[in-house]
């Protein structure tokens, strides 16, 4: 989204205050996200207004002391915590005759410069050509004349409707080939759920720790940095199940933040859903973030956008190492696990996250004797696929008998693919319990 200049980019941020005292955490922020952008700080003016201007945001007067800045700052670049409209920016650009962009802007670049897969390298193209399309008009006025002619250019079209339509194809086709990726997660998913493979999405703030804490849990070596949006394609990662069972799929995706773009949010839908259709969400928070609690809100907030919000969670306080407080798990009246406190860094606690994540899935453990007809050979496999079966016997006329450990939705879910006729429970057996053995917190 920038055009950057050879000798590098020097910006003056500007941080509005529109009626309320200045957030000097949402400041720190945007320090941070311009620094992940590689662009250098070169200072920092705040701009009190009761209500937005309408021209420039931040006032006329405003206006000129930014314009002086620069020339003494030798800046290049204004970058506007907060959101401008596209006749703002132009004028503005106008007026101090730099480039001039805002928060979104600004997000949208670092996911373009971030973005490795092809996936979502398509989804950071979608948000910028739909964030550009307002836009359109800006730099266009030396073309805005009528120009005939065959070909793509139709009689009387101007520059400007030549680029809309451009863009409108373009964006047509990039909905296309995600709707294909779509596609093709989809079916992923859905050979999991027929598997009983159990996912568990780490969702956060962004640089809360997950990529630290996901390589920790999983032993990979998923890219992890102290800088926002480290990482944006999402990693999938088998972590293997100490306690019976199936293996649980780990799946890191991309952090969250304050005022994150709408276009980002509808961009990365596809790959968001793999959040909704978790089974667990571990929700990773900086215990050491002195407004910890606002970026929860923020999460919670994206959680609901995505509506991800119903699916069962589990908080973890990660770098608990920077103020030497012990790990520890909280319980809720029923003894359930729903917070632990951990260090992905020095490993401290991790053994207890493992545990808390174990109770909280098996929460609805089916531990009972189970009987299959001889020729439901091809459920029998499936069971042993998953993981569930933990004895078996077969009776003269070829009726199996299996001791089956798994949970009540796989359980559910194998029930409706057979039309429910061939699994039967064993009559005085034991029934389903609340928790293995292993977890009686649960």
């Amino acid at each position: 989204m920038f055009d950057r200049s050879e000798k590098g980019d020097r910006a003056l941020l500007i941080q509005p205050e529109l009626g309320n005292s200045l957030d000097n955490e949402d400041l720190a922020e945007f320090t941070e996200l311009v620094t992940s952008a590689g662009v250098t700080v070169a200072g920092t003016i705040t701009a009190r207004r009761d209500r937005p201007d309408p021209a420039y945001l931040v006032g006329s007067g405003k206006v000129d002391e930014i314009a002086a800045a620069l020339a003494t700052n030798d800046a290049n670049l204004v970058l506007f915590n907060h959101e401008l409209s596209p006749v703002q920016e132009r004028n503005l650009e106008k007026r101090l005759q730099c480039r001039v962009h805002d928060r979104t802007t600004l997000i949208l670049d670092i996911f373009a410069q971030r973005a490795a897969s092809h996936e979502g390298k398509l989804q950071v193209e979608l948000a910028q050509l739909r964030h550009l399309a307002t836009r359109l008009v800006r730099g266009w006025s030396h073309l805005e004349r009528q120009k005939g002619g065959i070909g793509l250019r139709g009689p009387g079209e101007t520059q400007l409707e030549t680029d809309r339509r451009l863009l409108a194809e373009r964006v047509k086709n990039l909905r296309r080939r995600l709707e294909k990726v779509d596609r093709q997660r989809h079916e992923t998913r859905k050979n999991r759920h027929r598997d009983g493979t159990t996912v568990v999405s780490l969702v956060g703030y962004t640089n809360a720790g997950k990529s630290t804490l996901f390589n920790a849990l999983t032993g990979s070596e998923a890219y992890a940095a102290n800088q926002l949006f480290a990482t944006l394609d999402p990693t999938v990662r088998s972590l293997t199940n100490g306690h019976g069972g199936p293996d649980i799929v780990l799946a890191d995706t991309v952090g969250f933040i304050r005022h994150l773009p709408h276009e980002l949010i509808a961009a990365f839908r596809a790959t968001l859903q793999e959040t909704r259709d978790a089974d667990l969400l571990v929700h990773v928070i900086d215990a050491a973030a002195d407004n910890r609690e606002e970026l929860v809100e923020s999460v919670e907030s994206v959680l609901a956008d995505i509506e991800a919000d119903e699916v069962p969670q589990l908080k973890v306080f990660n770098k608990i190492d920077q103020f030497g407080m012990p790990p520890k798990v909280d319980r809720d009246e029923q003894g359930r696990p729903v917070a632990v406190w951990v260090s992905a860094l020095t490993g401290a606690g991790l053994d207890l996250l493992e545990e808390a994540i174990q109770a909280r899935l098996h929460g609805s453990l089916v531990d009972d004797w189970f009987r299959l007809p001889p020729h439901a050979g091809r459920l029998r496999a499936r069971l042993f696929k998953i993981g569930a079966v933990q004895e078996e016997s077969i009776d003269d006329d070829g009726t199996m008998r299996l001791h089956l450990r798994l949970r009540q939705e796989q359980l559910d879910f194998l029930r409706h693919q057979s039309n429910g006729a061939e699994l039967v429970r064993e009559p005085g057996e034991r029934s389903p319990v609340a928790a293995p053995e292993a977890h009686p917190y649960n």
